[in-house]
C-alpha cells in the first residue's frame, strides 16, 4: 500500500490502541494480535487470516517513526480537506467549490511525482496450452472430456503470505507499497515500472516461507470439464474462452489452447461432415448392379444400390450417414467402389469368364485411347 492510501485506514483503530500510544505499546498490541489470528493457530479461517494482514500492515506502518510521522500528517489533511476547501462550497464559508485531487496534495508531502494512487491494475490471466487425444467416433460426435491443468493455490504452509510461520510480510521500503516505481532516466519524460525491489508486490518477505521459498504460492493441480466440439479434425487447435489462468486484481481468467489428437478409425475417413469408405465389390456387382450391405460408424449396418455398370473408383452417396455439422444436421456417407479382381478362378468361373470373352467380341475397351491420339 502506498503513502498516499493510508488515509482510508485506521491503523491506530486496527491495533487497539490510542493516537499517543508509545512504541513499547503499539509492539505489545501487534504481538497480542498478531499470535491470535495467525494463520497457523486459525486454520481455514478467511477473517482471521484478514484480520492477521491488517494487523501486519498497521505495524509495519506505525513500528516506524518516519512512516508514522507520515501517516499521521496525512490523516490530519485528509480530516482537514476530506469535506472540500475551507470556505468551498458545503464548508463553512459557502463560497465556491474547487475540484482537487487528494493524491496531488499528498503527493507534495511524501515525495511522490504527483502524487496519484497507485492502484492495484486488473490484469488478465495466462493464456495456457495443453494436449488431449480422442477417438475418431467422439471427434466425429463431440465429446466432453476432463483436462488436469496446473495451478497455483495458496501455500498450505504460510497461507499465502511468503512468510515463514511466526513471521510477517512488511510495506517494501522501496516503492512504499504502491508496487510501482518511477524514474526520469535524465531525460523529461519520467517512466513508471514495478519496483525491483518487491518486484510489484508492494510487501517484501525478510524470512521466507521454506516451502514456496516466499512467493506464496504452492503448484497444484486442478481438473477442468471441457466440450470438445463436434466435427474437430487432427491437429486442430480449440480456444476456450476463460479456462486459462485465473485473473489478478479482479482481471478476467485467461484462455485455453486446446491441441486435439484423433486417432484414425480403421474403416472410416473424413471430408468435413461427410464420412468416407471404400468399398470392394465384385465385377458382376459392378456390372449388372446389386444391393449390397455396409457398416455404419454407430455399429449398424445400412443397404446401398450399386447401379449396374458402376466403374472403379465411382464415389456413391449414403444420405444422412455422415457426422454431425456445425449446423447440427448430419452429413453423408460417401462410398467409393473399388471393383475387386480375384487373383485366381475355379473352373468354372475360368469357363465363365472366358465365355464372357467370347461374347465381347471385337469390342476393344482401348479404343478412344487411340482415337485421342489421331485427333490431337
Amino acid at each position: 500500500m502506498s503513502a498516499t492510501d493510508w488515509s482510508g485506514k485506521d491503523f491506530y483503530q486496527v491495533l487497539g490502541v490510542s493516537k499517543d500510544a508509545s512504541a513499547d505499546e503499539i509492539k505489545k498490541a501487534y504481538r497480542k494480535l498478531a499470535r491470535e489470528n495467525h494463520p497457523d493457530a486459525n486454520p481455514n479461517n478467511k477473517a482471521a487470516e484478514e484480520r492477521f494482514k491488517d494487523v501486519s500492515e498497521a505495524y509495519a506502518v506505525l513500528s516506524d517513526a518516519t512512516k508514522r510521522r507520515q501517516y499521521d500528517e496525512q490523516r490530519t489533511l485528509f480530516g482537514q480537506f476530506k469535506n472540500g476547501f475551507p470556505g468551498g462550497a458545503g464548508g463553512p464559508g459557502g463560497g465556491p467549490q474547487f475540484d482537487f485531487d487528494l493524491g496531488d496534495i499528498l503527493g507534495g508531502v511524501f515525495g511522490g511525482r504527483g502524487g496519484r494512487r497507485r492502484q492495484t491494475q486488473a490484469r488478465r490471466g495466462d493464456d495456457l496450452e495443453s494436449e488431449v487425444s480422442i477417438g475418431f467416433t467422439e471427434a466425429v460426435e463431440g465429446v466432453t472430456v476432463g483436462l488436469r491443468l496446473p495451478s497455483d493455490e495458496a501455500c498450505v504452509t504460510c497461507h499465502g503470505t511468503g512468510a515463514e510461520p511466526g513471521t510477517a510480510p512488511s510495506v517494501c521500503p522501496k516503492c512504499q507499497g504502491s508496487g510501482m516505481q518511477t524514474s526520469a532516466n535524465g531525460g523529461v519524460f519520467a517512466m513508471t515500472e514495478p519496483c525491483q525491489r518487491c518486484r510489484g508486490r508492494g510487501m517484501v518477505v525478510e524470512h521466507p516461507c521454506s516451502t514456496c521459498t516466499g512467493s506464496g504460492r504452492s503448484p497444484s493441480s486442478r481438473t477442468i470439464q471441457v466440450r470438445v466440439p463436434a466435427g474437430v479434425q487432427d491437429g486442430q487447435k480449440i480456444r476456450l474462452k476463460g479456462k486459462g489462468g485465473p485473473g489478478v486484481g479482479g482481471g478476467p481468467a485467461g484462455d485455453l489452447m486446446l491441441l486435439v489428437h484423433v486417432t484414425p478409425h480403421p474403416l472410416f475417413g473424413r471430408k468435413g461432415e461427410h464420412l468416407t469408405l471404400t468399398v470392394p465389390v465384385a465385377f458382376d456387382e459392378a456390372a449388372l448392379g446389386a444391393d449390397i450391405t455396409l457398416p455404419t460408424m454407430e455399429g449398424g449396418t445400412v443397404t446401398m444400390r450399386i447401379p449396374a455398370g458402376t466403374p472403379h473408383g465411382r464415389t456413391l452417396r449414403v444420405r444422412g450417414k455422415g457426422g454431425v455439422a456445425r449446423s447440427g444436421r448430419r452429413g453423408d456417407l460417401l462410398v467409393t467402389v473399388e471393383v475387386s479382381v480375384p487373383e485366381s478362378l475355379t473352373p468354372e468361373q475360368q469357363r465363365a469368364v472366358e465365355a464372357l470373352r467370347a461374347a465381347r467380341g471385337g469390342d476393344d475397351p482401348r479404343e478412344a485411347l487411340f482415337k485421342a491420339t489421331v485427333s490431337s
